[in-house]
């Protein structure tokens, strides 16, 4: 693999789910070879949601490839296509589809890289009441 650029189809990375939901998403990290980041791709069909999570000291980067949902401190923001959002560490943030036909697609990049690849970094799930 060359070390200084990569190109990758999505398609050609198998889907799997999270292991806290049953969202698909592609490891994309390693097939790129990056090592300074995170990237994934995460599916979300309609009717589904992310479990609502916050990183340790990771900032994350979210582009809807399609018309999108994210929820950042449990209020749901409407997000185009093409549109870019970023997360601090901290904030709870979770993908949603309210949608009934209309599959959400995301890139989702997160730096710096903490963790493993496997177990997508520090992450805190926040008490719900």
């Amino acid at each position: 693999m060359n070390t200084e650029f990569s190109i990758v189809d999505p398609h050609d990375v198998p889907t799997e789910s999270f292991n806290t939901c049953d969202v698909s998403h592609r490891k994309l990290t390693e097939t790129l070879g990056c090592t300074e980041m995170r990237v994934n791709q995460v599916i979300v069909e309609p009717g589904e949601i992310t479990t609502p999570h916050a990183h340790e000291g990771q900032e994350e980067v979210f582009v809807a490839l399609t018309d999108g949902q994210i929820a950042i401190e449990d209020e749901v923001h409407d997000v185009p296509a093409g549109g870019i959002v970023r997360v601090a560490p901290e904030a709870s943030r979770n993908f949603l589809n309210k949608t009934d036909d209309t599959t959400h697609v995301w890139l989702a990049f997160g730096a710096p890289p903490v963790g493993t690849i496997e177990d997508f970094g520090a992450y805190v799930i926040p008490d719900r009441e």
